[in-house]
């Protein structure tokens, strides 16, 4: 089943880096690309944990997002379908102070 997160939810980050946050299903889920709708993310890497709870993640993508002055950054990283509980996302850098917007998992 793929979530998708409507534009108007997000989650604003400031400061420091790295940051992260972790997205929990309420099952199993299989999982083969991951779509990303962010601003001003320099690095990403998003991991997977198949454990009840959020512990024990293992790397799925580790990624670099190209500056898009002004623009909203688009895309789909594709894994090896898996399976995942939970999700984390660790954005490592970034351009300026930015918004991570939205994802959608297919």
């Amino acid at each position: 089943m793929p979530v998708l997160l409507s534009l108007d939810t997000f989650w604003p980050t400031t400061g420091m880096f790295p940051q992260e946050f972790i997205i929990s299903f309420s099952a199993l889920m299989s999982i083969g690309n991951v779509k990303i709708l962010c601003s001003n993310v320099k690095g990403l890497c998003i991991e997977k944990s198949t454990k009840t709870d959020p512990v024990d993640f293992e790397p799925l993508v580790d990624t670099e997002f190209e500056h898009t002055e002004g623009q909203m950054q688009r895309d789909e990283l594709k894994i090896p379908v898996t399976s995942a509980c939970h999700l984390r996302f660790l954005i490592k850098s970034g351009f300026d102070h930015f918004c991570f917007h939205s994802y959608r998992q297919c």
